[in-house]
């Protein structure tokens, strides 16, 4: 338990460095005269370069150990948060957001440490709490972030880079190797080994494995398609503004930190890993399937009128949102319980030895998604206003099958268990 904290308080600074920064980006390009398909590059930068070095820092994590890679990658983004800093050019913005993106392809690491220190049936557990404390990191860093940027320009680079350093010396303090690592060391990973499991995942997807890294991508990209035109649906249906979107995400947010934080634990031992997947996926397919037809309800004025009063303020302003209220809420509950229980299942079915390389790979196809899907959900977006939802929430089903029959590769074999 003593080294989940230590990886959740990690988790948690370097995720709200991260966010201190990103907001501001647009504005600083702006100001060297970017326009906004640059803006787009700087943005997409950060997850070429994670996905680029996910699969790096795996085998590296298997081969010299967890430690090693999680402080060479919070001393990666430190670097990064100080170019960002005093960056006066769109070059030094490109190679900030690159060497960032290369030190955040530690998320991997940071699970299969979790996964090395956690017992099995306690995995999805941890890895909620460690996605709960990321998240509680999205929701401060960016309120961080606009407070240092009112007194300095430099201010919330240098922040998130001492925020950062700190985190570096705090690892090094208090968190050890993981349990595993010796028998890791035995098997080092090979040259060329990150290459051979991102074609294993594409030409064996039928295997436990790849089936749960395409559950995870495919999971992943409906969620960041739909935020990428959450807000332009929200502007023609529900006439929210740049002021309003963030109630919205700040919604998301509380309803994702509570069921991880709160919920999850108590669900996953009562249910288990595999069919906590499915609900989470089938929470999610209707999420997305049931947006597309909220409308905003009848003007509140207009309804007070109609039942001869004055309905109260509080009333008015949320009435009309309580459709759509109802049909978000189950996209952050179903990716609470979605992605810790996919990771957690894929620790089971992989050797430890290989443990950080796959969830290396699995962040890679993350990444990948998180590219492809945005491209995707704005081009559906342009034909028709329903079809990113639509389309994602039909991937979604298939991911459900994908799913199926997953149990028996995560129950304890009789050789085993006779041996033990």
């Amino acid at each position: 338990m003593g080294k989940l904290v230590v990886l959740m308080v990690t988790a948690f600074v370097d995720m709200a460095g991260l966010l201190m920064v990103l907001p501001l980006i647009p504005f600083y390009a702006k100001s060297m005269g970017a326009n906004g398909f640059i803006v787009g590059a700087l943005v997409s930068s950060f997850s070429v370069a994670q996905l680029v070095s996910a699969p790096m820092w795996g085998r590296f994590s298997d081969r010299y150990g967890r430690r090693p890679a999680l402080l060479v990658g919070l001393g990666a983004s430190a670097m990064a948060f100080v170019i960002f800093a005093y960056a006066n050019s769109l070059w030094l913005l490109f190679a900030a957001r690159l060497v960032q993106g290369a030190g955040g392809g530690t998320v991997g690491v940071i699970q299969a440490y979790v996964a090395d220190a956690v017992e099995p049936k306690d995995r999805a557990k941890a890895l909620g709490w460690l996605s709960a404390a990321t998240n509680a990191g999205v929701a401060l860093g960016p309120v961080i972030g606009s407070a240092a940027f009112a007194w300095s320009i430099h201010a919330p680079g240098l922040l998130a880079a001492g925020l950062c350093s700190l985190n570096m010396l705090f690892a090094a303090r208090f968190l050890g190797e993981s349990r595993d690592m010796v028998e890791a060391k035995a098997h080092a990973q090979k040259k060329g080994r990150s290459r051979e499991a991102v074609l294993h995942v594409i030409s064996h997807s039928s295997e436990p494995a790849p089936r749960l890294i395409w559950i995870y991508a495919i999971g992943m990209g409906a969620f960041t398609g739909m935020n990428a035109v959450l807000a332009l649906f929200l502007a023609a249906r529900f006439d929210v503004t740049a002021k309003t979107i963030g109630f919205f995400y700040m919604y998301i947010g509380i309803i994702s930190v509570v069921t991880r934080a709160g919920i999850l634990g108590w669900a996953v031992d009562k249910y288990g890993e595999a069919r906590l997947a499915r609900f989470g996926l089938t929470l999610l397919a209707i999420g997305l399937a049931t947006m597309p037809f909220m409308h905003r309800l009848a003007d509140p004025a207009e309804l007070a009128a109609r039942l001869g009063g004055v309905l109260p303020v509080k009333f008015m302003v949320t009435l009309p949102f309580l459709p759509l209220a109802a049909a978000v809420a189950l996209i952050p509950l179903g990716t609470a319980f979605t992605f810790p229980c996919v990771t957690a299942l894929l620790s089971r079915v992989i050797p430890s030895h290989e443990r950080g390389l796959y969830m290396g790979v699995q962040q890679t196809f993350g990444g990948a998604a998180r590219v492809f899907f945005p491209l995707l959900a704005g081009f559906l977006f342009d034909w028709r206003v329903e079809l990113p939802f639509l389309v994602s929430a039909a991937l979604i089903v298939g991911t459900i099958v994908l799913g199926l029959g997953m149990e028996e590769y995560t129950r304890p074999r009789p050789d085993v268990a006779k041996a033990a």
